[in-house]
């Protein structure tokens, strides 16, 4: 297409090179590039849940305590993502993640040499979770909004399933680096991992098609580059404003809210220590992890293709609803080894594990529109503050009551909520929000 705009004019260049590539869309390469640089991040999120006993162990610091410290982790991760998305928009997605992930390193290098509870909290807590949060799935809603107007719901799956790659790759590993050589090598392996993924973010990754010459994946007309929006902060907070004025908000931050309870908080957190609580060696509960790592890719990605077919809302609802049912039956499965049942519930829950990004996405999009990305970014906040509140109060009630079925049944009764919150979500777009200038 002949380009009339000034500004666009010179990155429209060389249309027959473009031509003999359009078979493979310079879209898919960026998404390409991004699945592995938030593999590399996700390594980060496979330890909490194995630091647990050895920590308990080495300094004597209760679960409760511990669990604190990854609730505060959760919580920023969720918090600074709106941010996050706003500052991709001033600085550019390639800056803000290189930065991101060399925050993570360090942060996870210098819990090396903690000694008390409150640097775990400042480097594993803070320094991490402020990382990790510019490295959510708010990089993944702005990669799929910026490149892609068609397969959204796709390519949103098979972003999000880079987190259960991560989780997938390092779970094994990890577990038997904790197991056999300490916990304080396995840092040293997640803040090596975060760093090795920095050359390709700044080699590879484009903030925009406009920056090659080219059209999103899908779009029938060039879309130049917009400039760097400024007043990052304030903009996430007008954004947040408008969007709390609706219901519809609401209940998209309250289900994902429980979603992330009932994954992040409870399963990730706590499932190897309540299995290593009924006598089942920890790289064996670990490895039950890194399976359901293999299940979510599956499950992800299939739900973004349903996502693009299917009613967002009803699919919200079938997952929120299995996935209850399977945490009631949780309780009666934990044992000191792997069996059919047990296996059955790993699959499930892979699957289960995030297929509701892809739809709680898309009806972001449908609801919010240009600032979709920002409001699920605020939606994604809700997420790891209930993952935070139940990684914390998990490791409390295990304190308490000498086990965890108390949290099963609860998270399980939660999830039945959330389907019926599903349900009643609006099928027309809210009010728009107002520009940002």
């Amino acid at each position: 297409m002949t380009q009339t705009s000034p500004a666009a004019a010179p990155v429209q260049a060389p249309p027959a090179r473009r031509d003999r590539r359009d078979r493979v869309h310079r879209a898919w390469f960026v998404a390409a590039v991004t699945f592995v640089t938030i593999i590399g991040a996700a390594a980060f999120r496979s330890l909490p849940g194995l630091l647990i006993d050895p920590l308990h162990e080495d300094f004597g610091w209760s679960r409760g305590t511990i669990g604190a410290a990854v609730s505060l982790n959760l919580a920023l991760y969720g918090l600074t993502a709106p941010f996050a998305a706003a500052l991709m928009d001033r600085f550019g997605i390639r800056r803000v993640v290189a930065v991101a992930l060399t925050v993570i390193a360090l942060g996870s290098g210098l819990t090396v040499w903690m000694t008390a509870a409150w640097q775990l909290w400042l480097c594993w807590g803070l320094l991490v979770g402020l990382g990790s949060g510019s490295m959510a799935l708010a990089f993944a809603a702005t990669v799929t909004n910026r490149w892609f107007t068609e397969r959204r719901g796709l390519v949103s799956g098979i972003l999000t399933a880079a987190s259960a790659s991560g989780q997938l790759i390092f779970l094994p590993v990890l577990s038997w680096i904790v197991e056999h050589h300490d916990w304080r090598p396995a840092a040293v392996t997640v803040a090596l991992a975060a760093l090795a993924v920095v050359p390709f973010v700044w080699l590879l990754l484009r903030d925009h098609p406009a920056d090659v010459g080219q059209k999103p994946y899908g779009a029938k007309e060039f879309v130049p580059k917009p400039p760097p929006v400024t007043g990052a902060a304030r903009r996430t907070l007008t954004v947040l404003s408008s969007a709390v004025r609706t219901g519809t908000f609401w209940l998209l931050a309250g289900t994902f809210a429980i979603c992330g309870a009932s994954t992040n908080g409870l399963i990730q957190t706590h499932f190897v220590p309540a299995e290593h609580d009924h006598h089942m060696p920890v790289t064996t509960a670990a490895s039950l992890l890194a399976v359901i790592g293999v299940f979510d890719v599956v499950g992800t990605i299939a739900s973004g293709w349903f996502t693009d077919r299917f009613e967002p809302r009803r699919l919200l609802a079938v997952y929120y609803a299995l996935r209850g049912l399977s945490l009631l039956f949780l309780p009666m499965l934990l044992g000191p080894s792997v069996h059919p049942p047990m296996l059955f519930f790993i699959v499930f829950y892979g699957l289960d594990w995030v297929a509701t990004v892809p739809p709680t996405l898309a009806l972001c999009r449908e609801q919010y529109g240009e600032d979709s990305a920002i409001v699920f970014g605020w939606v994604l906040a809700s997420h790891q503050v209930g993952a935070a509140l139940v990684a914390y109060l998990g490791g409390l009630a295990r304190d308490v009551f000498g086990s965890y079925d108390l949290v099963w049944y609860a998270a399980g009764t939660l999830c039945a909520a959330a389907a019926l919150m599903s349900l009643v979500i609006r099928r027309t777009p809210a009010t728009p929000l107002p520009a940002v200038s």
